[in-house]
């Protein structure tokens, strides 16, 4: 089922409000796997959106499984995230309200892909070299890896 596109064809681009799973993958080396969007080339933490019946821990499963073709294990619990930087312009005019539940791993099976058409590229950063193209929501989370604050579970 994909929730989203259901939902637009009753309301057109007008805001619909949504929760993205997303899950920060640190490799052996302490480094961040981030994804590079095909919609806005910019960098973001693999995930998407919750769909009905699903808990937070399947959604992220699946949207990892679906966009990077690993298998993620051993999530913990990283972050909640809500406030004015969830609200999303995409380039094809939708506009979505996204909260946020960040997971944490650093297990996972399989080999990460590119070849989804949402990605254009996954890459590991060590913490002096994060982008600066962040995609918005994206940003808090990225940038509270990146200062070591493990305890955001709430904002």
């Amino acid at each position: 089922m994909d929730y989203i596109k259901s939902m637009r064809k009753h309301v057109g681009h007008d805001l619909v409000m949504t929760v993205g799973c997303g899950v920060l993958i640190e490799n052996e080396k302490g480094q961040l796997l981030l994804q590079k969007r095909s919609d806005t080339g910019e960098w973001c933490v693999p995930g998407g959106a919750l769909e009905p019946g699903e808990t937070y821990i399947q959604a992220a499963t699946r949207e990892l499984s679906e966009e990077v073709g690993i298998k993620v294990k051993d999530l913990k619990l990283f972050g909640l995230y809500s406030g004015d930087d969830r609200e999303i312009h995409y380039p094809n005019m939708d506009v979505v309200y996204s909260l946020s539940v960040i997971f944490i791993t650093k297990a996972y099976d399989g080999e990460i892909s590119d070849s989804d058409s949402e990605v254009l590229e996954h890459r590991f950063f060590d913490r002096a070299d994060i982008p600066s193209e962040l995609f918005g929501p994206d940003a808090r989370p990225i940038i509270d890896w990146k200062n070591e604050i493990y305890d955001v579970t709430v904002d």
